[in-house]
């Protein structure tokens, strides 16, 4: 039985065996759960690209571990490996023929683990965490991208301790993609700059932010000729930003819209608003997830400008997401973001790692 297919039948009527008391609301999307997930709250994941066969996941977290899962079509996931840093992880990703796994670390390192021998090596040195880290592959160049609160987003080829380039930042990196020729780094400050890759890696443009609170999360999004041509980004006070590189009506195409809020939308009451923790694009259909500090994924249309769907509310928020390279599976992490202090942490509460069938429920409405 393919699960990525069929949903299971099991307890699906939403109804427990001894009457409907039940009020644990940890996974009320009744999603698949991933087995032996992470100790400590989970800060980024990515999924295996499209040249390995089959579906692996790659979680980090702030038990300082990287983990890596197989996802089988069936919906079961077996552990694999893990590897450690000494601070917790916040960056991951994957080189592209799918044998290695780049890290970033609050211990101010990156490392590359290549999966085949279980070694992870340091490949990248910063003077502060190391925020965001991406694989660049270009037809002339290959390299990795690390972004770190020390104000420089340095280029590494994984063979020399010397980084290949190094490019200031006007303030700490926040969070960054990269679709080749693009790059887009978000700083503190409400910073946004975007990079072109080709040939080597140069400032393209600077972009004034088009939200007023600060930057927690951008994804770059393609057009239909599969090129890179605009990102969405995510603040802290509910609220995206729809952002083309150069559109034909720059008024018009760019928008911002807000999300993960609560009550008070007709009422009085004061809203309550909450932090976009995760944006990430289906890799077919060119819709998008966002998820927040209020415990619920959302799924929409840029291009009709409408909600497809949002989810149940989470007892926890949910701190990252990221489809898989055919749009199948949608993963996302349930775990505590420190959004409202210590007074609301407890260590005894489970960090969880959901995957979604996402095949249908992410299609545009009316395609054309």
């Amino acid at each position: 039985m393919s699960l990525f297919g069929t949903t299971s039948g099991f307890g699906s009527g939403g109804t427990s065996m001894f009457g409907s008391t039940t009020t644990d609301n940890h996974n009320p999307m009744k999603d698949i759960e991933v087995t032996s997930s992470p100790d400590d709250s989970i800060g980024c994941l990515s999924f295996s690209p499209p040249t390995l066969p089959g579906n692996f996941l790659i979680a980090g977290s702030w038990a300082n571990d990287v983990r890596c899962w197989e996802v089988q079509d069936s919906g079961q996931t077996i552990p694999k490996a893990q590897q450690m840093h000494t601070g917790p992880v916040l960056g991951v990703c994957w080189s592209d023929d799918g044998s290695k796994v780049f890290t970033a670390s609050c211990d101010k390192t990156a490392k590359m683990w290549d999966l085949n021998s279980n070694q992870a090596i340091q490949i990248a040195q910063h003077d502060a965490p190391v925020k965001t880290i991406h694989w660049i592959k270009a037809p002339n160049y290959s390299c990795v991208m690390t972004g770190s609160w020390d104000k420089t987003l340095k280029f590494w080829d994984t063979r020399s301790s010397n980084p290949m380039m190094v490019l200031q930042l006007p303030e700490r990196c926040y969070c960054a993609d990269v679709i080749y020729p693009m790059a887009v780094v978000a700083t503190a400050e409400r910073g946004l700059i975007v990079y072109q890759l080709e040939t080597q890696p140069s400032e393209f443009r600077r972009i004034e932010s088009p939200l007023k609170h600060q930057h927690r999360c951008v994804a770059i999004f393609k057009d239909k000729q599969n090129k890179p041509t605009g990102f969405a980004l995510g603040s802290i006070e509910g609220r995206v930003a729809i952002h083309y590189i150069n559109p034909p009506n720059p008024a018009k195409d760019n928008f911002t819209f807000k999300c993960h809020r609560s009550n008070g939308t007709n009422t009085s009451a004061p809203q309550d608003i909450y932090a976009v923790n995760g944006i990430a694009f289906h890799p077919v259909h060119g819709t998008l997830a966002t998820v927040g500090s209020d415990g619920r994924f959302s799924f929409w249309d840029k291009d009709a400008r409408t909600k497809l769907k949002t989810s149940e509310q989470l007892d926890q928020p949910i701190s990252a997401c990221c489809f898989n390279h055919n749009g199948n599976i949608f993963a996302y992490a349930s775990s505590y973001d420190w959004s409202k202090g210590h007074e609301f942490y407890n260590p005894q509460k489970k960090n969880y790692i959901f995957l979604r069938n996402a095949a249908e429920e992410l299609k545009p409405r009316n395609k054309k």
